[in-house]
């Protein structure tokens, strides 16, 4: 009886092992020796595409992938990279191991701080984009220069750290929508593989590590229509950019970068600069840059009323990603100044006379000033908004949309006041103008963009009709005829 005992006093201690929680290994574990590739199995197409130099792995060459020999579920994963010009890598996660092609299983991480791609077929997606899914347009690192990478997964949950700077996330919903043969885009136990993209590109990867993280609980994700039509964006290249932000109300860099990786847009952050405005010279206008400096956001400059040309010299505007301005600040023929969002400011005689008035000034600012959008653009006083449609004809537009065309500048496609209309932008279409999406907000609340989303599907709009930021060199404030009118003082108009 004592052994019979024994024997179910053993077995019960038994289960009750075997029903604890298992403990894993959380601390770092070094998974490239600097030396060779041991514990790495390359695929077997242009394997000679993936090397070891100098301590890091080198991916150069023809499309070739390099698997780690691991699986891994919740993680983080590190590792320092450096891009050379021109370089278009990544770094895949959650995927198993092919032997040739694009990995078909998990996600890829972008890895590519300045290539463009061709004029057919641009490269948007920068460092740290979850590649179709949420993609990144701000570069966030340099060419020749190590920067460090950070993933973590945690069930449905992506956290994406450049130099330990939170950059991007992702929660992924129980069913979300992938395209055909994306269908195994997901998260999931696997693990990673590192990229040769073609031969133009060479990034380098070294002190690759990874560590184990305990099981946590499933994300629910906010709205699963939203993850559906960023995703299809995403995946069809659409740069999803609000141009068109402000710090106003209590909304700051931290919030707008939250607000950025809940929803997938990317911003466009800008200080209002003109007489009278927050930024007024080139002493307020450097402080400003210093405050914004190191955020992963586009660096705007809104140029206030006609006379911003005197108060900043061409350097200063030159910092800026992008200048843009609208034609709600311009002196009438009599000498007033109308702010036209100010009903106490605005003077109309004659509705016909100050439409022909106004459109004569916005093609006098466009003809002239160093911009590369039009914001706000048809925007009338409050008085004449139920004249719209009426005030604003053919005419009028194709004028308006020439100068735009004949300067390169932008179509500002607004979120706000919801416009211009869909005729408008599908003339600017074809006319050839590039578009903006904005918003203008005079609070903390930024909303989705829906309007400008609404205006995509109905004027028939791709990602080859949006805005790009200009290299420097091309750059309106940069280009010599743009420089020589500054440098003149143009007269207020």
């Amino acid at each position: 009886m004592k052994q019979i005992s024994s024997i179910f006093l053993l077995a019960a201690i038994s289960i009750l092992i075997s029903c604890q929680p298992k403990t894993i290994n959380t601390e770092w574990q070094t998974i490239f020796n600097g030396e060779n590739l041991d514990g790495w199995k390359k695929a077997t197409e242009n394997q000679e595409s993936i090397s070891v130099e100098d301590g890091a792995i080198k991916c150069s060459g023809e499309r070739s992938h390099l698997f780690y020999e691991g699986e891994f579920k919740n993680f983080e994963f590190e590792t320092e990279v450096k891009t050379l010009e021109h370089s278009n890598s990544g770094i895949f996660i959650c995927s198993k191991y092919q032997k040739d092609g694009w990995p078909s299983q998990g996600y890829e991480i972008q890895v590519n701080n300045s290539y463009r791609g061709s004029e057919k077929n641009p490269e948007r997606r920068k460092t740290a984009s979850i590649y179709n899914v949420r993609n990144i347009y701000f570069p966030l690192a340099t060419d020749n220069e190590w920067f460090k990478m950070r993933i973590k997964v945690v069930e449905n949950f992506v956290e994406i750290f450049v130099n330990d700077i939170k950059v991007n996330e992702y929660v992924q919903p129980e069913n979300p929508w992938r395209w055909d043969g994306g269908e195994d885009c997901r998260l999931g136990t696997g693990t990673f593989a590192l990229q040769a993209h073609d031969p133009g590109s060479t990034t380098y990867f070294r002190n690759i590590k990874v560590r184990n993280l305990p099981a946590g609980e499933k994300l629910n994700s906010t709205d699963e229509n939203w993850d559906s039509t960023v995703t299809k964006l995403m995946k069809s290249g659409f740069p999803l950019v609000d141009y068109h932000v402000h710090l106003k109300g209590t909304l700051t860099i931290d919030s707008i970068l939250q607000n950025s990786q809940k929803l997938g847009i990317n911003y466009g952050v800008a200080p209002n600069c003109g007489l009278h405005f927050p930024v007024t010279n080139d002493s307020t206008l450097y402080a400003y840059m210093e405050v914004v400096k190191g955020s992963p956001t586009f660096k705007g400059m809104q140029a206030e009323g006609r006379e911003w040309v005197t108060l900043f010299s061409p350097e200063a505007v030159a910092k800026f990603d992008y200048v843009f301005t609208d034609a709600m600040t311009f002196t009438d023929s009599k000498g007033r100044r109308n702010r036209i969002w100010i009903p106490e400011e605005v003077w109309v005689d004659d509705k016909e006379q100050f439409m022909d008035q106004m459109v004569g000034k916005i093609e006098a600012i466009f003809s002239q000033e160093p911009v590369d959008i039009y914001v706000n653009p048809t925007v009338l006083p409050a008085q004449l908004m139920d004249d719209y449609d009426a005030l604003w004809t053919k005419e009028r537009m194709e004028k308006v949309i020439k100068v735009l065309a004949d300067n390169n500048i932008a179509l500002e496609i607004n979120a706000r006041y919801k416009v211009p209309k869909a005729e408008m932008i599908k003339m600017a279409k074809e006319a050839g103008v590039k578009f903006s999406f904005g918003t203008n907000n005079t609070g903390n609340d930024l909303g989705k963009l829906e309007y400008c989303i609404q205006m995509i599907e109905e004027c028939g709009l791709t990602p080859n009709d949006m805005f790009e930021i200009k290299p420097d060199s091309l750059k309106p404030v940069n280009v010599k005829v743009y420089r020589q009118k500054l440098l003149v003082k143009l007269v207020c108009y």
